[in-house]
């Protein structure tokens, strides 16, 4: 198993050169092929899980090679020792139990995800080459141990989302396709240019040589914090953070199911999984200063997303909205500071991720047969479509945090963290998210499956068949991660331990 990893990246690689010979015409093959590399690729990633030992905080599955290598005279590294002369970038990659966690979260939604596409009935080949693309791109981003590869793997994602939104989307989708790359684009420009000050500052971008130079001889206070705001900066436009959510309230809506459950289930964790990687990683001390402004931009999160939610009257808009008021609480468990809290941001980012990617797809079945996602125009659907309706508010009761569902783990955790801390009114505080949430999510679920059946939507049918296997899935990882937390807890505890600046 020394290169499980590459076989991971390689998968959907292969799969695109296979739909590339495929004439265009021929549509279920296509289908065919991308659903089983994505399958494959979910059934390699819980090979890695099950094989992962979960008593060591270090990377397993490592695989090293040089990939290129540039001279570069003059280049002073930040650690004692002679000039950098030739500078060597590795294709470096590995896991950990931070981020095996959201790769194994993030091939189940893109396998949940491709089998939805099945209702994708123009251009499928072209559809599917991106999307292929896409997963490739999130894949590596949770094994690349490199900067350069982080970057590289972020940017294919971003390039396959923009033309996944701007092309399948529905009515507004060029203008929301790019709002998404200008505000993603600007917060890769922004971490562009940390990571250059990082290398520049260490003569190397593998992401441990990087923690290990700054651990044997400190950087400069002023430069330290300049640093760990850009990463706040670049990774919070990814989270998001306000005032940075403006994209996506816009690129949901018009966004296609399968295409939302990827942005909002995978996608939109980057950006917390940076801050731990980075910022936290490399400057742990600094970050921890900026621990008040982490929960006051947290609860803002909370509240504000919430309130767009609650007064909204759009269905996929909604679910947009509580993603912004979920991250809140990512936001909260990190400012915490300690494992309890980093632990509870992790689960809910892999909680959130499935639990999103549920009701998305459900909003999706909704809209494909009542061509509209309007709160004002949807009622009584539970009726007609009983299957969709339970599982709605099954992914709504899981989203506001019921116990023995992975909402609730996450939530409890991140606040139990905070609570721990000189910061606990606010961890009260936000413990009112729950309500907030039932308010809002509750209130849709209720509008749009009760009540009085239009005229309009008699001909509506319940979920297909083929949308069942996709919403057990994601159902069962929400359940079962509710009621066996430690099947992830234990996986990623000793790779939080082993971050500095944590009480045990």
């Amino acid at each position: 198993m020394t290169h499980v990893l590459s076989l991971l990246l390689v998968l959907p690689l292969v799969g695109m050169l296979i739909v590339a010979g495929i004439p265009r015409d021929k549509t279920t093959a296509i289908r065919a092929v991308g659903i089983a590399v994505s399958i494959l690729a979910l059934l390699l990633s819980l090979v890695i899980w099950f094989l992962f030992d979960r008593g060591l905080g270090t990377l397993q599955f490592t695989e090293h090679g040089q990939w290129f290598a540039f001279p570069l005279p003059g280049l002073e590294p930040f650690q004692s020792g002679p000039p950098v002369t030739l500078v060597r970038v590795g294709y470096d990659l590995g896991v950990d139990g931070l981020s095996l966690p959201l790769l194994a979260m993030s091939t189940l939604v893109a396998a949940a995800a491709m089998v939805a596409s099945w209702r994708t009935v123009e251009r499928v080949k072209a559809y599917t080459l991106w999307f292929l693309l896409l997963e490739t791109g999130v894949n590596g981003i949770w094994t690349a141990q490199n900067l350069l590869l982080f970057f590289i793997f972020f940017e294919l994602a971003l390039i396959a989302l923009f033309f996944l939104v701007g092309i399948w989307g529905s009515e507004g989708r060029v203008r929301a396709a790019y709002e998404l790359l200008l505000y993603n684009g600007l917060g890769s420009l922004i971490m562009l240019i940390v990571f250059v000050a990082l290398f520049l500052a260490t003569g190397t971008y593998d992401i441990r040589e990087i923690r290990a130079a700054f651990e044997r001889q400190a950087v400069p206070p002023g430069e330290q914090m300049w640093l760990v705001i850009g990463l706040l900066v670049a990774f919070g436009i990814k989270l998001p953070i306000f005032p940075f959510h403006t994209w996506v309230k816009n690129v949901h809506p018009v966004a296609s199911a399968p295409v939302s459950m990827m942005l909002s289930g995978v996608l939109l964790k980057v950006g917390a999984y940076g801050l731990i990687r980075f910022a936290l990683g490399f400057f742990p001390e600094t970050f921890a200063r900026l621990a008040p402004l982490l929960v006051a931009l947290g609860l803002i999160n909370v509240f504000y997303g919430a309130l767009l939610a609650f007064v909204d009257r759009d269905f996929k808009r909604i679910i947009a909205y509580s993603s912004i008021s979920q991250m809140g609480i990512v936001l909260l468990g990190l400012a915490a500071l300690n494992q309890i809290g980093l632990l509870g941001a992790l689960f809910q980012l892999v909680s959130h991720g499935l639990i999103s990617a549920l009701l998305f797809f459900l909003a999706g079945v909704t809209y494909a047969e009542t061509h509209t996602s309007s709160l004002d125009r949807l009622s009584g659907l539970g009726a007609r479509m009983p299957r969709t309706a339970g599982f709605l508010m099954f992914a709504a009761l899981a989203s506001l945090g019921v116990p023995l569902l992975s909402g609730f783990v996450g939530e409890w955790l991140a606040l139990l963290g905070l609570f721990t801390t000189p910061f606990r009114p606010f961890a009260i505080i936000g413990a009112l998210s729950i309500v907030t949430s039932a308010l809002y999510i509750l209130r849709a679920v209720m509008r749009a499956m009760h009540g009085p059946l239009p005229d309009a939507l008699a001909h509506v049918q319940d979920a297909r068949s083929a949308d069942m296997a996709p919403i057990a899935a994601l159902s069962l990882g929400i359940v079962l991660l509710g009621v066996f937390p430690f099947l992830m807890g234990d996986l990623a505890h000793a790779s939080l331990a082993a971050i500095e600046a944590l009480p045990s």
